[in-house]
């Protein structure tokens, strides 16, 4: 039915009354869902013609976009319309309640689909009138040279990614610049994680100007240290001494990012029904890099890189904090599809914190 009324839409032909209802009534059946959108702004029936209108005239680029990177449009129209159309006009609002530019924290672990939304998200939001930038954690890992001295020091960083492979200082300097209303031009870190046969180095910035949102992403994006004593006992694959060291260790470097979090306007927490589904689709990626020729790793590699952030900051221990803190939940099922999206009951919408 929604399917049907929303594709009516998009062909030009007029809705009817009923058609507009169904419309209303599908935005207020799921409740969490609607009150984590500000409860529908203003009145039901006006953001649904708000948002109507914006489908109108993203529906063509996003096609595009679905044809290039997530497959067919038509598999993807229900959630354009439930939740991306909705999280842009959410920003955009944020953007014009702040007064300045806007950092969108976005936190989430790998086939999570962090980095395809903010992408999503800057297609819609340059159809608001709004030019976005997405940036990611991984931006901002120290240079190549540096990190092999980091890991002479502490050889247990044999990856880059955990807490402590990152120029903090950059960050920080770099969002504060972004959050200052000004068409200066901007350098911005970029990464290329190809360089030095894969372990990567950083590249030539990109200079940007006049942007209006800020999309940071990242597998550890906002959060925060949690107890020591939650490590006595820990899940597996955190299971020796030293596992149990190396994961506090990580847990106290996070104390050092929590400056850079400060700079985040707000936090989006996109998780995994079950976290372990991240190690069965990295294989599955890896095997099918692998089917077209190309080099990959082997299932015992996977299992040894994914265990090894999660005995850094092990899902079980530090997302359901950081689901509790955020302003907006986002789960992703097994079939990659959006489930549960919700407001944290602790966390108050910036609209209404900022009004008091």
């Amino acid at each position: 039915m929604l399917k049907s009324i929303l594709n009516k839409l998009l062909a030009g032909n007029p809705l009817q009354d009923r058609d507009w209802r169904s419309l209303e009534q599908d935005a207020l059946s799921d409740m969490r869902r609607a009150a984590a959108f500000d409860g529908l702004s203003v009145t039901v029936e006006s953001d649904i013609q708000r948002r109507a209108a914006l489908l109108q005239r993203v529906y063509p680029e996003f096609c595009a976009f679905c044809q290039a990177t997530l497959g067919n449009p038509a598999d993807f129209l229900i959630t354009l319309w439930q939740v991306w159309l909705p999280l842009a006009q959410q920003l955009a609002d944020r953007h014009q309640q702040v007064g300045r530019p806007f950092v969108q924290g976005i936190l989430g672990g790998q086939g999570t689909g962090k980095t395809t939304l903010g992408k999503l998200l800057t297609v819609i939001l340059r159809h608001l009138g709004l030019n976005a930038l997405n940036w990611s954690l991984d931006d901002l890992y120290k240079t190549f040279s540096d990190r092999q001295a980091l890991q002479t020091q502490d050889p247990r960083l044999i990856w880059r990614g955990p807490p402590g492979t990152h120029d903090v200082a950059l960050g920080i300097e770099t969002l504060d610049r972004l959050r200052q209303p000004s068409d200066q031009i901007i350098s911005i870190p970029r990464f290329d994680k190809s360089l030095h046969n894969g372990a990567g180095d950083r590249t030539t910035p990109d200079l940007v100007q006049n942007i209006d949102i800020i999309l940071f992403e990242g597998w550890f994006v906002g959060v925060q240290p949690i107890d020591p004593a939650a490590f006595d006992p820990a899940p597996p694959p955190i299971l020796t001494e030293a596992d149990r060291t190396f994961a506090r260790d990580v847990n106290a470097g996070l104390q050092d990012y929590l400056p850079l979090w400060k700079r985040l306007d707000s936090l989006w927490v996109l998780y995994l029904s079950d976290y372990r589904l991240s190690k069965q689709w990295r294989k599955q990626a890896e095997h099918q890099m692998k089917a077209t020729g190309k080099l990959g790793m082997s299932d015992p590699e996977i299992e040894a890189f994914v265990d090894y952030f999660w005995q850094a900051l092990h899902p079980t221990l530090f997302m359901p904090t950081a689901r509790q803190t955020a302003e907006l939940a986002i789960e992703i099922q097994p079939d990659h599809s959006i489930g549960a999206l919700y407001r944290s009951m602790d966390v108050e919408s910036p609209l209404v914190r900022d009004s008091k």
